[in-house]
This record gives structure tokens, sequence and C-alpha cells, in this order.
């Protein structure tokens, strides 16, 4: 586990110098980031950012590839114009720092959004992504919102979700073997828990010899040896999405 003075190992990787494809709008009360695919379709997916707030280029690379993919995908800033963490800020007040952005507490702002994605966009499937914070924040809406398909939760923080594992929408975990933050066994007992109370389609996987953050964090360029399992996870994440979209 992470020491008491750095509680989330979220600084390990590297910040993408991207700018983006798409646009920044205003949907009612937030600010969001989206991406059209060039052909019209009726499935889009929520990304949901990490500590660092959904203008990390970084979440916005990936926001694109999903569009590519022929997705409409939107990052709203789901820290509604609280100030992201920095990495300049004091790691012993994070906690203080996250007991005002609560994972689970996002409910009203998705609301929001999935009006925006059926009423502007056109989606009929709508399926959900998160990182770290925002994955947590996945399993939270796959427990509980009927309008989501599905969601994929990359290394969503299991500490901070609540002890229910009814899900109600397929969901992929994508979880790394060397992540300081969640540690291996609370990974297994996830997968005993999900497999003893769930009854829909689930796959948990582990990415051997990788560290926190790595499908949208580490570079592929300057991490050669990581580059195969940053790729498979992006792959990975596509796939289930193309499977139940």
């Amino acid at each position: 586990m992470a020491n008491e003075l750095k509680p989330c190992p979220c600084d390990i990787g590297d910040r993408f110098d991207y700018g983006g494809r798409g646009q920044e709008v205003q949907v009612e009360h937030i600010q969001a980031y989206v991406c059209k695919p060039s052909v019209s379709t009726d499935k889009a997916v929520i990304v949901i950012h990490d500590i660092f707030g959904w203008q990390l280029p970084n979440t916005r690379y990936i926001t694109d590839m999903l569009a590519t993919n022929g997705y409409v995908a939107i990052c709203p800033d789901f820290f509604v114009g609280q100030e992201a963490w920095k990495l300049s800020n004091d790691w012993a007040s994070f906690d203080d720092w996250l007991k005002t952005r609560n994972a689970s507490k996002i409910d009203k702002e998705v609301d929001v959004i999935l009006k925006y994605l059926k009423e502007q966009c056109g989606a009929k499937k709508i399926g959900a992504i998160g990182f770290c914070w925002g994955g947590a924040a996945v399993q939270h809406l796959m427990l509980k919102n009927p309008h989501l398909k599905t969601g994929v939760s990359l290394y969503g923080v299991i500490k901070f979700f609540e002890d229910r594992f009814s899900l109600l929408h397929p969901t992929f975990f994508i979880f790394a073997e060397k992540d300081e933050v969640i540690p291996l066994d609370q990974v297994t007992l996830l997968e005993q828990k999900l497999k003893q109370n769930c009854k829909v389609d689930y796959e948990v996987k582990i990415y051997p010899g990788q560290t926190h953050g790595f499908v949208h964090r580490k570079r592929e360029d300057i991490n050669p040896q990581d580059k195969p399992y940053i790729e498979e996870g992006r792959k990975d994440m596509i796939n289930w999405l193309n499977k139940y979209l």
C-alpha cells in the first residue's frame, strides 16, 4: 500500500503532450469535453476522469480514441468547478481534498449528461468508462444506474467502493499487477464477491508488471516494455464496449 504521506500513486506516469480533436461545451451546470465520430451513431460513452480532472490531456486522448472507434465520447467535469488535484499539492492534504469529491455522489451530473447525449447527440446506447477515481465512479454507476448499458472500470480504487456486488450491467475491471494503491488481495476478494453475487457478465483482468494508471498514464514511446500491455488494455476496453453497445 502507499504510505500515509502519499496515499495515491497517481503521480506515476506521463503527461501527454496532446491538444485534442473535440470541443468544450457547457451542459447545464457542467463543463465537458466532447468528441464525435466521423459518421453518425446512436452509441455514446461517458468518460470519467481521474483525480487530475477533465482537462488532463491523457484523458482527452482516450476520449478521442473512443470517437475514432465510432462512439460519441464525452468527458464531463465531475468535480463541477472544484479544482482538480495537482502534483504540486501536499499529499498530506489528499484525504481532506478527496472528502469533497466523492466518486459515489455523481448521480445528478450523470443524469444531466445522459439527457444531453440522448437529446442533443441522438444516443440510445450509452456506456461509461473511468480511471482510478473515475473507475470507482463506474463501479458505483454499474450498481445503480438503469440507463447505462455497460461499463469499464480501469484501476477503480476498490476501497472507495461500497460493499455491494450485484451489478446491473456487464462490467469489465482492469487492474495492474504492481498497483501500490490496489493490492492484489483486494482484487481477488472482488472477484470472489462478484462470483457469489453478480448475475450479469463481468470480467476482472490483471495486467502483468503494470503500475497504477498504465492504460492512460503511460506513454508507449518511452515505456517500450509496457507498450504491449498499454495497447492490450485499450483494445480490451474497446472490445468490451463493442460487445455490449
